[in-house]
């Protein structure tokens, strides 16, 4: 026969981890290093930025403003017309990012005659920019090569852009990626570069 003891009992339990608690233990690590991995891939494709150099894509962007540059986005489809691209001239490396806008993409025939860009023999229909006091290179017809780009800065007359004979055609491999949001500076606040 057995004696139930009277009282107070003193013993340890065995404490037991449940399957439950560590799984949602390990989902919580893998969450946490899944967004930390996702931080690091969106700031370096996406998020790295560079400062403007010049008043030559006046009035869009202003000197010293900063842009955030999405380097993704060309690994997936090819610039476009119109894109706002951050190159280095020529792939030197020494050399400052410039910040410029694609007006003609590869197999398409350049012209500046008169002031004005002609883009397979069809003039620039923009009222936004001034006339062109200097032609460059592009005085005669440039036909751009596969993954040539001929860029301007939209202040014209005071930029140095593919007109430049030191700069010309950009290549696709010397495009570090798209200008897609600025930062506050001249006139207007943050937002999306146009």
């Amino acid at each position: 026969m057995r004696r139930r003891h009277k009282g107070l009992s003193f013993y340890e339990k065995k404490k037991r981890i449940n399957a439950h608690v560590l799984k949602e233990i390990f989902g919580m690590i893998f969450s946490t290093f899944a967004a930390v991995l996702l931080a690091v891939v969106l700031v370096s494709s996406v998020g790295v930025q560079t400062n403007v150099i010049g008043v030559s894509m006046e009035p869009s962007l202003y000197n010293g403003q900063e842009v955030l540059i999405n380097r993704l986005i060309y690994k997936l489809s090819a610039p476009r017309k119109d894109d706002v691209v951050v190159f280095l001239p020529g792939g030197n490396q020494n050399a400052y990012y410039y910040v410029k806008r694609i007006v003609a993409v590869p197999g398409q025939r350049v012209q500046i005659i008169g002031g004005m860009l002609y883009v397979d023999g069809i003039p620039e229909e923009n009222d936004v920019y001034d006339k062109m006091e200097d032609a460059g290179i592009a005085e005669n017809e440039i036909l751009l090569g596969n993954d040539e780009y001929f860029v301007l800065g939209d202040n014209r007359n005071s930029s140095e852009d593919s007109r430049s004979g030191n700069i010309g055609p950009v290549s696709r491999d010397t495009i570090y990626g798209k200008a897609w949001f600025h930062m506050s500076g001249g006139e207007d606040g943050m937002g999306l570069v146009r």
